[in-house]
């Protein structure tokens, strides 16, 4: 019975990840299996929080020297979509000046994730967002 249950587990997962293949690039993929700066600085400079309209939460936490981001990290309780955005959002700021960082759109975030499917543009928008938000 443990060698079935194994087994069914194995191709549940096999499923998932086809199905994680034929929606998202491989970047978005990397990037929500492994969020490095998944999680909150101490003592941050500069914190955004939004909840967006699909119910996910994120925050960005920055560290800030002579008006440049030396670290970046975020927080959210949403889906894959939201945590590669959040997470590729973050890669991208880091030594970047709070004015470089503003300017960065959620069509560029798309960009740099190789897309998003149409029902995770939001998830781009609210990280965006949220970046904003800190900086403010």
């Amino acid at each position: 019975m443990n060698n079935n249950f194994e087994k069914w587990l194995e191709e549940i997962q096999r499923k998932i990840e086809y199905e994680e293949e034929e929606t998202y690039s491989k970047v978005v993929i990397r990037e929500y299996r492994n969020p490095r700066n998944f999680g909150v600085l101490e003592n941050p400079d500069a914190i955004g929080e939004i909840k967006g309209p699909c119910g996910d939460t994120m925050k960005i936490n920055l560290r800030i020297k002579n008006r440049r981001i030396t670290d970046a990290r975020f927080w959210t309780d949403g889906c894959g979509a939201t945590i590669a955005c959040g997470n590729m959002l973050t890669k991208m700021i880091k030594e970047k000046t709070i004015e470089e960082a503003a300017d960065i759109t959620s069509e560029k975030l798309i960009n740099a994730l190789g897309g998003l499917p149409e029902e995770h543009l939001h998830c781009s928008k609210l990280a965006v967002n949220t970046l904003r938000k800190a900086i403010k």
